[in-house]
């Protein structure tokens, strides 16, 4: 195949090396047709690389590369950019400070090479929190970090599976912490980042459904103010704004009006389980974790590590080559706008 300067390259990082993400990178690269839209290029170690792909016992070639420029992005081959940082004793399936720090590395090298615009998109592999601390990496995870080295306040978490896409308001926050986060000026700027992505998607004008908060989208402020104060004024303005927003929808009737009737094409919710809850439900494995707001693109698995299963070869990769497709399509359609 001629590398065709079209195709976007992204940068694979290799996530913790004790966990699952060395095979379920092998196991998406098998698929022939990620390189017809992209160039993929893992950042991560190759020697553990080679060692998913004998587990898996697969033919694809380990290309150790020392340069984006270098790699040959050819079906048959996983180029992957060498941090030669991994110990070749390291266990599998167990939480250790070197995978930890090595992890973080594969991590902020892409964050570098994409801010100088040298990939077009970042795919993570699961890293695991409590190594990444151990390693002395302080984030509660991939998204903060993200932020944190890209310098972005106005980020958000959106998931993307089959069936139903949903952007968060709030994440990793305790609840009583998230009802004093959800405020007009956050929900509208969560309700413009969907409006904003699905666009890329190729959507001219997306559909937009506001979860409420609070039981009944909180029943004129019987069971909350949340909703009345800070939800609907949010919908309000967005819908002044030209977008195609409703809300806020009882929680307990949106994602049926989403998934069943087809009535909207991504829900704006208010906290972490009230979106992973339903698109987990509908299709575990094959969901994709996509920060929206930074200066660049970012996808990942919708997993953890899988230590338990970790070495095996037995982890699903679907969620990865999916989370491959996602970030290669949107890339694409950024390229146009």
């Amino acid at each position: 195949m001629k590398q065709g300067v079209e195709r976007p390259i992204l940068a694979i990082t290799m996530g913790d090396a004790a966990g699952c993400g060395p095979e379920i990178i092998v196991k998406a690269l098998t698929d022939e047709n990620i390189y017809t839209t992209c160039r993929p290029l893992v950042f991560g170690d190759t020697n553990r690389m080679k060692l998913a792909a004998g587990i898996l016992k697969s033919p694809l070639e380990i290309a150790s590369i020392s340069d984006v420029q270098k790699g040959s992005y050819q079906p048959g081959v996983i180029d992957v950019l060498d941090f030669a940082n991994v110990p070749h004793d390291l266990p599998f399936g167990q939480v250790d400070g070197r995978s930890g720090h090595a992890a973080y590395t594969y991590i902020e090298a892409a964050i570098e090479k994409a801010m100088a615009n040298k990939v077009d998109a970042i795919v993570t592999a699961p890293i695991n929190k409590e190594a990444l601390y151990i390693g002395g990496h302080h984030f509660p995870g991939h998204t903060e970090i993200l932020a944190q080295l890209s310098h972005t306040k106005d980020y958000a978490m959106m998931l993307s599976g089959d069936e139903l896409r949903v952007i968060h308001v709030t994440t990793h926050v305790s609840m009583r912490e998230a009802a004093d986060l959800i405020k007009k000026e956050r929900v509208l700027r969560i309700i413009r980042l969907a409006d904003r992505t699905l666009r890329l998607l190729g959507l001219e004008q997306p559909r937009i459904a506001v979860a409420g908060f609070n039981a009944h989208a909180g029943e004129n402020g019987l069971f909350g103010r949340e909703d009345v104060d800070e939800i609907a004024p949010a919908v309000a303005d967005a819908q002044q704004e030209g977008i195609d927003a409703v809300g806020p929808i009882p929680p307990d009737t949106v994602f049926f009006r989403t998934v069943r009737r087809k009535e909207f094409d991504i829900v704006v919710v208010m906290y972490h389980d009230q979106g992973h809850i339903p698109l987990k439900l509908l299709g575990f494995d094959n969901g994709v974790n996509v920060t929206v707001g930074l200066p660049f693109l970012r996808t990942s698995v919708d997993h953890g590590t899988a230590f338990d299963i970790a070495g095996k070869g037995i982890a699903d990769g679907s969620s990865m080559t999916a989370a491959i497709h996602f970030a290669a399509q949107i890339a694409k359609g950024a390229r146009k706008a």
